[in-house]
């Protein structure tokens, strides 16, 4: 029905919009598990930056690494934890109450110093079920490349695209000794920068390269050579080193799918943690669809909001491709949703996109020109 107008002049009607947006899903709230001076037990705790893990927990303490990965979580960029403290965390086998965490919202895992495959194959299994990603320090034993490399081959690293471990350990001031080094796992320092680049380029991108700097780190527990790195590198251990003008970054990005042997196509830190970000992030954005009548008018508002969010994050160069077609794509009709699933009240949403992946070699060409010989 036409509407009707009382006098001439300008009228304003609000439409309704065609496309819900659909909001980004956090990238890099992390979860730290271990033994605190104080605090509540199996109960996580919020908090959003050191003074709260003070607070709550009551600081530092020298026989625990948690207080320290903390520390560094939020001195390398970290902006919002969640502390779950155990009743006694120093036994390396002790199986962490990892459904405590159940209400907690967290992107990252770290249980700081734990090496114990049992523990590690659970809390990566826990990552998958929750669309996290978990930070695996290298065994502490690991002294050098070659024990590194044994420890990877062993099996005792969970062979999970939904992890990454980070080799060597650090040295940290310590407060509490006058600020004297103190050796302490990566973990909470690697989250710390994943945070960092999440926010100024973006969880497509690479955690590491010379951008990837360590910071508070006083040195490394042992160096990393270029050989040491060219043997770590094809198992899927990601290394920390050192460089002269660059200071200490992180040197590596790849899962624990990574090694070349597996081909996975999460072969790369980024590229798992931007199939996660997509995958929350649309399954949170369209949840308005539930009960609503299940066919094209609704299949429709559903490609047009998730095909915006696709578009929006292909300008800001989350994807390869020239185009949006080379970059991604968004389907959700009846080649999708069959009639029995119709029936059933469901339907399928299949969105794919190509990713970026890191230029871990780059090769110079070098071509010199002969000159013209003279008579």
């Amino acid at each position: 029905m036409a509407p009707s107008f009382s006098h001439p002049g300008v009228y304003v009607q609000e439409m309704p919009g065609g496309a819900r947006p659909i909001a980004r899903a956090s990238t890099s709230i992390a979860a730290f598990l271990g033994a605190a001076r104080r605090g509540p037990t199996d109960k996580p705790v919020r908090i959003s930056g050191f003074s709260g893990y003070e607070q709550a927990f009551g600081g530092l303490s020298g026989d625990s690494e948690l207080g320290y990965a903390v520390l560094q979580f939020f001195m390398n960029g970290g902006a919002d934890a969640w502390v779950l403290r155990l009743e006694d965390a120093k036994s390396p086998t002790q199986r962490p109450s990892l459904q405590a965490l159940q209400d907690a919202d967290f992107d990252l895992l770290c249980l700081p110093a734990i090496a114990h495959g049992g523990v590690l194959a659970e809390a990566a299994s826990y990552c998958e079920e929750r669309s996290a990603f978990l930070i695996v320090d290298a065994p502490a034993r690991a002294a050098d490349a070659a024990s590194m490399a044994q420890a990877a081959r062993s099996g005792t690293l969970p062979r999970s695209s939904h992890a990454a471990v980070y080799y060597p350990w650090i040295h940290l001031s310590d407060p509490l000794r006058n600020g004297a080094p103190r050796l302490a796992p990566p973990c909470g320092t690697i989250a710390g920068l994943y945070s960092r680049i999440d926010g100024s380029r973006g969880v497509w991108t690479a955690p590491a390269g010379t951008e990837a700097s360590l910071v508070g780190v006083l040195s490394l527990a042992c160096p990393v050579t270029d050989n040491d790195n060219g043997g770590l590198n094809p198992l899927g251990v990601n290394c920390l080193r050192a460089f002269p003008g660059r200071g200490l970054v992180c040197w590596g990005a790849r899962t624990l799918r990574g090694a070349d042997h597996l081909a996975s196509e999460y072969k790369y830190v980024p590229v798992r943690r931007l199939a996660l970000f997509l995958e929350k992030s649309l399954r949170a954005g369209i949840q308005w669809a539930a009960f609503e009548p299940n066919e094209e008018p609704l299949w429709a508002q559903i490609r047009l909001s998730a095909g915006a969010f696709m578009d929006t994050l292909f300008r800001e160069g989350a994807f390869q491709g020239s185009s949006p077609r080379d970059a991604y794509f968004v389907k959700c009709d009846h080649e999708t949703t069959t009639r029995d699933e119709i029936d059933q009240g469901v339907f399928n949403l299949l969105v794919g996109f190509a990713p970026l992946k890191p230029a871990e070699f780059i090769v110079i060409r070098i071509r010199q020109s002969a000159g013209a010989t003279r008579g």
